[in-house]
């Protein structure tokens, strides 16, 4: 999956697009994009072999830019729906399709 991710470009580190056998320090910054998402982290440590979730939140920070961001993100997409209209509670029987049907003929 991460491999999918910086092949598709979702992925810079230092500003800098990325392919996937491309090593990383610790210092660098990377930027991440995820569906509408970014996530901006500093890597903080290495580690010597593949380890649980929890150790890996260890090594990296994400910045509070990054996080306020996507809050804020994520409260506009909230509002936005918020103001569609919902969707119908069951799809339209044979009477409602003749109704529909008439009703944008008339026009």
């Amino acid at each position: 999956m991460a491999s999918k991710a910086v092949s598709g470009g979702r992925v810079h580190l230092n500003g800098a697009r990325v392919k996937s056998a491309r090593s990383i320090n610790i210092g660098d910054e990377v930027r991440i994009h995820r569906n509408e998402e970014e996530f901006v982290v500093t890597v903080l440590q290495l580690a010597e072999k593949r380890g649980p979730a929890k150790v890996a939140r260890t090594l990296y920070e994400e910045s509070p830019e990054s996080i306020q961001a996507r809050d804020e993100h994520r409260q506009a997409r909230r509002l936005l729906a918020q103001g569609r209209p919902a969707a119908p509670a069951k799809r339209p029987g044979k009477r409602d399709r003749r109704k529909i049907r008439s009703f944008i003929r008339k026009e």
